[in-house]
């Protein structure tokens, strides 16, 4: 046998607010921390075997993939209880045999993400604390509900972040975001947070 045997491979799901995702946690990191990717059909998840070989089962109808979990959503009026079984199978299975997650990994957004051309220094401040409290805060808890948040931009008092993963089409996640996130922002950073807003 050589080192690169089949390890044993465990996959639970977990419940998510948005009641059309379900949370599958693996015991193997398939993503570096703080990366993600979401894909909304089977055409953006080119660089995903794994993501394509789910596509396949015709309820799936949304893909997030982070550190150790993927979030499936559905589109059928089939309950959690009759699919979970036949996924976790298929997840464990793949895994097991190696099938590649990803043909490139993918790297953090973060990194490409542009100041709008007209964001004085001030605001160029802002967001950077903006994106210390999201990182620090934010994003531990939406990962815990299998989805994840993006800084976008920040001008004229409003956060624009990206939600992903359970939380993209979630019926809570805007109260979520105005209830929990907005909040947040306006105690910690009073007067210069005004409002944080989803991209569509």
């Amino acid at each position: 046998m050589t080192e690169n045997t089949a390890k044993n491979i465990s996959v639970y799901a977990e419940a998510s607010p948005n009641p059309e995702s379900m949370k599958f946690v693996l015991n193997q990191i398939v993503l570096p921390d703080g990366v993600s990717v979401d894909y909304p059909n089977v055409e953006a998840a080119g660089n995903s075997p794994f993501a394509q070989e789910l596509f396949n089962f015709d309820y799936v109808s949304r893909l997030f993939i982070a550190s150790n979990f993927v979030t499936i959503t559905k589109n059928s009026t089939d309950t959690w209880s009759q699919l979970i079984p036949e996924l976790r199978t298929f997840i464990k299975s793949y895994l097991e045999a190696g099938g590649p997650v990803f043909l490139e990994t993918p790297t953090s957004e973060k990194k490409t993400e542009a100041a709008p051309e007209n964001q004085t220094e001030e605001d160029a401040a802002i967001s950077k604390k903006v994106i210390d409290l999201l990182e620090n805060y934010v994003r531990p808890a939406v990962e815990q509900d299998g989805g994840a948040i993006t800084y976008h931009s920040f001008q004229d008092g409003i956060v624009k972040v990206k939600l992903q993963g359970s939380c993209s089409g979630c019926p809570s996640s805007m109260i979520t975001l105005k209830a929990g996130i907005e909040n947040l922002f306006t105690r910690m950073m009073p007067g210069e947070v005004k409002a944080v807003e989803a991209l569509a």
